[in-house]
């Protein structure tokens, strides 16, 4: 199995990223796990900076998590 697909604190990360570059609410995470919420949170609170940053669609790519490839 892919270490990518092991690692869901990652994949909650990238989801949260893409919530917050997106302008989308907080409130749409749906995570009751308090582990899995802070990282998603801590996702959109970095999606949101770049948002108000005026980073989006294509030149948002190279700080989406989701887009880095791990060569380990």
């Amino acid at each position: 199995m892919k270490r990518q697909k092991r690692d869901t604190s990652n994949r909650i990360f990238s989801r949260g990223y893409q919530a917050g570059i997106a302008g989308k609410s907080r409130d749409n995470c749906q995570l009751n796990n308090l582990d899995q919420r802070a990282n998603w949170m801590t996702g959109w609170r970095a999606g949101r900076e770049d948002y108000w940053s005026g980073l989006g669609g294509v030149s948002a790519i190279h700080r989406d998590p989701a887009m880095h490839i791990n060569t380990i």
